[in-house]
């Protein structure tokens, strides 16, 4: 049986799955390396806190991500696709390794997410 996501090391290794399968994805993978020039040293950490402070409320995380995706918006437009793959690669990869409530929790929060950002951006 598979663990649940009790750690941020486990929320780490989550976003380095995903941003690798993310990169080489045909619909999303552009975003990641052409369109937006993506400091992994300091982006991977950044998202980490984000879902740590999700998951374990953890007030560690300090950001925009609306703000951010607005400006990748501007530039390069976003559509439902994009999200509907983000959301699918970001529940296979959660789904791979993990099972239990926070991972649960973990891909109901990235429907809100997506969800949101389709609203603000579109």
């Amino acid at each position: 049986m598979k663990p649940d996501i009790t750690s941020k090391k486990d929320i780490v290794f989550v976003m380095q799955f995903f941003y690798e399968k993310a990169k080489a994805d045909k619909v999303i993978g552009p975003f990641f390396t052409d369109i937006v020039e993506v400091n992994w040293e300091k982006h991977i950490p950044t998202l980490s806190s984000f879902w740590e402070n999700v998951l374990f409320y953890t007030g560690e995380y300090n950001g925009d991500p609306l703000g951010a995706h607005k400006k990748i918006h501007a530039q390069t437009a976003t559509t439902s696709l994009h999200f509907d793959c983000w959301l699918r690669i970001f529940n296979e990869t959660i789904d791979e390794h993990f099972f239990g409530k926070n991972a649960t929790k973990m891909k109901l929060h990235a429907s809100g997410i997506s969800a949101v950002m389709l609203q603000h951006l579109l």
